[in-house]
C-alpha cells in the first residue's frame, strides 16, 4: 500500500504539535530547548536562521539525529525540547514526526521562518560572502 503526501502530512500534523513564535519563545527562554532548521542551506544563507539555531538539512537528519552515528549532531538530545522549522512548516511536520520515531519526545512544528522573523524574533542574518 502507498502513502502520499497528504497522508504524511496528516500523520505528522497528529503528533507534531504546532507553536507560536511567542511559545517558542517561552521555551526557548527555559533553556532545555534546542531549535532546529530543516531548510536547505541555500535558504539559510539568502535569509538567515532563528537566532541560535542548529541548521541541519532536511536530508541530513536522520544521521545528526541518530546518537549512534559519527554524524551525531551534539545539541540534539532526546531529554530536549526540539523545536524545528522551513520555510511554509510541511518539511518541519516531516522532520518533527521522524525525530518523533527516532525517540524524540518534545518536538514542537514552529513552522514558518517568515512567521517567526515577522514577529520580530531575534535572528541570526546570512553573512555575506
Amino acid at each position: 500500500m502507498t502513502t502520499s503526501v497528504k497522508q504524511m502530512m496528516e500523520a505528522a500534523n497528529a503528533v507534531v504539535p504546532r507553536i507560536t513564535p511567542a511559545e517558542a519563545k517561552q521555551m526557548i527562554a527555559q533553556g532545555n530547548a534546542v531549535v532546529v532548521d530543516v531548510r536547505d542551506a541555500t535558504e539559510v544563507e539568502k535569509s538567515g536562521k532563528v537566532a541560535g539555531a542548529v541548521h541541519i538539512s532536511r536530508g541530513l537528519l536522520e544521521f545528526k539525529a541518530d546518537p549512534e552515528s559519527p554524524a551525531h549532531e551534539k545539541a540534539l538530545g532526546l531529554n530536549k525540547n526540539v523545536i524545528v522549522y522551513c520555510a511554509s512548516g510541511g518539511r518541519s511536520a516531516l522532520a518533527g514526526k521522524m525525530l518523533k520515531d527516532m525517540g524524540y519526545a518534545n518536538v514542537y512544528n514552529l513552522g514558518a521562518f517568515k512567521d517567526w522573523a515577522e514577529s520580530g524574533a531575534p535572528v541570526d542574518t546570512p553573512s555575506k560572502p
